[in-house]
């Protein structure tokens, strides 16, 4: 069974979790309640600011942040980072004991404190090389009942918002090992 990652890179999800047999992304109702919480989460999080970015610029200048290209983490305790900020946060991850608090409330907040703290990536660290396959392959996702999971979830989680309708969904990334 094949991972991908729908809309970001870091998130990846078993092929058959979220795929028909056609390669088309399955109905909203049809997901899995975790894999559909994830997969409405990253429409939130698609457009939103670098995190590392933001710590440099703050609320006042989002403007000058850069779009997140990668998410990492549980929902609601992720860090999504651009291009030029994830070598940063794997670095942490991989080499500065980030791998710790994985699953823990004290994920992003970790990873901020290191990154305030001046953390960074050496400048020669490479992090993982993304490869982009069928990047248009995926068509646009669309709740087919926004009912089916009434009164299951909370109605003030973001998780539950409709996703944004302009979302590029179709990117596959391998993982390190």
């Amino acid at each position: 069974m094949e991972k991908v990652s729908i809309g970001l890179r870091g998130w990846r999800f078993d092929e058959d979790a979220v795929l028909t047999d056609d390669g088309e992304l399955k109905p909203y109702g049809e997901m899995e309640p975790e894999v559909r919480d994830r997969v409405s989460r990253l429409y939130r999080l698609v457009e939103s600011p670098c995190d590392a970015c933001w710590l440099i610029h703050g609320d006042a200048e989002v403007q000058r942040c850069r779009v997140a290209q990668a998410v990492y983490g549980e929902p609601f305790e992720e860090v999504v980072l651009c291009d030029e900020h994830e070598p940063d946060f794997l670095y942490w991850f991989l080499e500065e004991g980030g791998r710790d608090l994985a699953g823990t409330d004290e994920f992003e907040d970790g990873f901020h404190e290191w990154f305030l703290d001046g953390g960074r990536a050496p400048e020669d660290y490479g992090g993982v090389e993304h490869v982009e396959t069928d990047p248009d392959g995926l068509p646009e996702f669309e709740l087919d009942d926004p009912e089916a999971s009434e009164g299951e979830d909370d109605p003030d989680d973001e998780s539950t918002d409709e996703p944004d309708d302009d979302l590029d969904l179709g990117m596959d990334y391998p993982t390190r090992d």
